[in-house]
This record gives structure tokens, sequence and C-alpha cells, in this order.
């Protein structure tokens, strides 16, 4: 394996606990296993387990000193129970040996699509002579690449805020897309939130280069609150610097502002890595979108419906109705976590051209209800000037009523802004029974 002793040196002689056993952690496990065979390892797969487990190395006198946690487990269950310093990740181990050769992808919203626009691009331009590999919060877990890489791969990698809070070096390359509210069940507060994104920027090292849309107020602030103590090479960027690069001339099935910049970033980070602007432009044009961001499903009984499941926050669905132009029909809500929804109430309460095209809405789960409620207690209630409403869980009845209400020749638009978890697996199943049910529809 390359660069095998640089890990074993992270590993050997630790007594390491790895916390949560899911698709990352059993891939951590697995890796342990083949290069640290005789390091005692202990695996706990949830919040009492692991409560348990560190109680217990405790009282032995052997606390562990290295705890691999997984995404998904928030940090703050630790407080408390061991030393938070002692917490580290697959991430952190990965770019700890291979940050040199990694560009990250981080943001509230955008990364997948932006990491795969990356990915697609370096492989189209650049693969005849480096591996080029996609990993990450993308679905392929960083420790699962490592028997595929050399001194000459790359790897690009979406990072979600739960695999960068622990990190103590950043990828080479790191872009920081925007910060809006989101996960707010796994932290503190909203700042504790931004902070673990903006490890991408923080943890890096001189002669490193980090992108960050200088178009997004919270992330400018932070940025200038952390750059007097960081050494990276800092390089903003805006929908206006793109427009003024003409990107918008390039040929692309991405759709929308918020993509246009999410092109113009990624044509700056390959830029680094030495792919020419016509290299660019010849792999962006066969670059398709990700399923459930902004996806056609089709055109039915004369409505075309689009598959938005991954907004999961109110600037997503705003971006996602301005993009589309004429929304009759959007189905809202699901999840709670506590969000707040004022900047979708006042774009629908005040809303642009694309906004007043919205004559129906459906509300879902109890996101959807929380926004029912403050949307009929405003003055004036932007509901009264609505078609139809409908506040409902159930999405076979949800499509039904999207055929009968949404008038033909527009458009009906999931884009939540909530999460799925009340309802579905992920976003992604909730994405795909819409799309079911619409080609199923009678």
């Amino acid at each position: 394996m390359y660069r095998h002793k640089e890990f074993e040196s992270l590993l050997r002689g630790r007594n390491i606990l790895i916390a949560g056993y899911g698709r990352e952690g059993k891939s951590t496990h697995n890796l342990l296993r083949h290069l640290v065979p005789d390091t005692p390892i202990t695996i706990a797969s949830n919040d009492q387990e692991i409560a348990t487990a560190l109680a217990k190395a405790k009282e032995a006198g052997t606390p562990f000193d290295l705890i691999i946690k997984s995404p998904g487990i928030p940090t703050m269950k630790f407080e408390g129970l061991c030393d938070l310093d002692t917490i580290t990740s697959q991430t952190d181990l990965f770019l700890q040996v291979y940050g040199d050769q990694t560009i990250g992808i981080t943001g509230t919203k955008g990364k997948s699509t932006t990491t795969s626009l990356i990915h697609h691009i370096l492989t189209c331009s650049l693969g005849g002579d480096h591996h080029v590999l996609l990993a990450g919060n993308i679905g392929i877990p960083l420790l699962d690449i490592v028997d595929q890489l050399d001194d000459q791969t790359i790897v690009v990698a979406e990072l979600s805020c739960h695999q960068l809070e622990n990190i103590h070096r950043a990828p080479h390359i790191g872009v920081i897309l925007n910060l809006f509210q989101e996960h707010l069940d796994h932290y503190h507060d909203y700042h504790d939130y931004q902070m673990a994104k903006m490890q991408m920027m923080a943890c890096q090292q001189v002669g490193d280069h980090c992108f960050y849309c200088s178009d997004n107020t919270e992330l400018c602030q932070r940025v200038a609150e952390l750059a007097p103590n960081t050494t990276t090479t800092l390089h903003p960027y805006s929908l206006a610097e793109a427009r003024r690069a003409a990107v918008d001339r390039l040929t692309t099935s991405l759709q929308g502002d918020h993509n246009l910049c999410n092109i113009f970033v990624a044509k700056q980070a390959c830029s680094l890595m030495g792919v020419s602007e016509t290299q660019f432009a010849e792999a962006l044009a066969t670059f398709h979108g990700l399923q459930h961001r902004l996806e056609l499903v089709g055109t039915y009984q004369g409505i075309t419906f689009y598959n938005d499941s991954i907004s999961t926050i109110p600037q997503a669905t705003i971006a996602a109705v301005e993009t589309l132009q004429h929304v009759d029909t959007l189905i809202l809500g699901g999840f709670d976590r506590g969000i707040d929804y004022s900047a979708l109430e006042n774009y629908l309460l005040s809303p642009t051209l694309a906004g007043r095209q919205i004559h129906n809405i459906v509300f879902v789960g109890e996101a959807g209800r929380r926004l029912y409620i403050n949307l009929s207690s405003r003055q004036p209630n932007p509901l009264s000037s609505m078609h139809a409403i409908l506040v409902e869980d159930d999405y076979s009845k949800i499509v039904d009523w999207c055929f009968a209400h949404t008038q033909p020749d527009t458009i009906c638009l999931l884009s939540p802004a909530a999460a799925s978890y009340d309802s579905f697996k992920n976003f992604e199943e909730r994405g795909n029974t819409f799309k079911e049910l619409i080609r199923n529809h009678k």
C-alpha cells in the first residue's frame, strides 16, 4: 500500500475505539486489521455502546488514546466521557497521509454536484496521466480507496461538516461553496456547524489553495476571522465573476445561477491541476447532473415534474424556483430540524416573478406544518392568494393531488427545504418514491 508506513505510524501502539459501525466504521476496521493487526481495537456501534466502552476503559485505567468517530455520531455525545482531543476520523487519518494529493469540496449545498463535476473534468482531461478517484461523503469511504493510490493519483473528495470537524490536515485544494443553516441537531449552535466546515481552510498549509464564494455573507465573515491565522492561498469567487468569465456561454446541462458558480469554481480548481480552457469546455459538455438535484422526471399529462429531493434548506428551494421559473405546484416539508424558515416565508410573502407563479403548495411532515402555521399567521397571508393548499404526508395522495391541481404547461416541483428522515431512509428514497409514483400514475 502506497505510504503505508506513514499510515501505520498514526495507528500502531494505540488503544483504539471505533465509534460507529456503519459503512465508514466497517471500512475503518477493515484497514486497521490489515495494517496493524496486533493493535487492540474496540468497536461500539451506537451511543449506548460508546458510553459503556468509554466508561469501562476509564475504570480499567486504560482510556482510549485514539477514538475514530463515524460522521453520523455528534461529537457532543462524547462530552464529559473522554478527552475530546483523542477523537479523530477516517477522513482525518486519510488527509494526514494523502492530503497533499486531495481536492476537497464542502458547503451546505452543491458539494455533490461540484465534486462530481471536478472528478469528471479531471478524468476527461488528465486521466491519461493521472488516476483520478472519487470518494468521501458522496458514498465511497476514503479508506476504501487507499489500495488504489500511487504518487500520480488525484483524489476528489466530497467532505461533510461531520467529516471535517476533527481533521488536522486539510486537502491541498479546498473549495467552500456556501454556509447555510443545516444539521443543527448535531451541533450546539449554528456557529459550531460553520466552524466544522471552516476546517477546510483552517487546517490547510503553506502552498495550499482555498476557494470560497464571496457572495455568501456568513462564509465571508468566517474567512475574515480565520484568515490572519492561516497560511493557505485564498481565492474568493462570485457569480458576477463567473458571468464576466462567460461561463454561462459554455455548453452544459446544469441549470441556475448556483450551478453557474459551481461550474466557475470547478474551472478555477481544475486550472490549478493543469486543465486548459478547451479541455474544461469539452469535458463540461459531457457532464450530466446528479439524480435528485433539479432532476427532470418528465412531462406527464402536460405537467413537467422535477425532483429536487436533495433540497433540505430554504435557500435551495428558493434557488430551484428561481431557476425553473414556471413552478405552479411546490411540495415543501419533511423532518423538522428547527431550521429558520423566515427566508422562504419572506420569499413566498413577497415573491419574485418566479415566485408569483406558484399557485399550489403541499405541506409535508412537521416542517411543512410549521411552515403552514407560520405562513397562515402572516399579514397579508400569502396562502390566501393560492389556488389550492394540501397538508399531507402520504406521497401517493400528494402525487394524485398534484396531477389534479397543476396546470398543463407548468411545473410541479418537489423541493422540500427539509430532511426526509421522518418518512424515508434518506433524500434518495424520497426522490425515488416521488418519481415512481409519477411514472406509474393512472
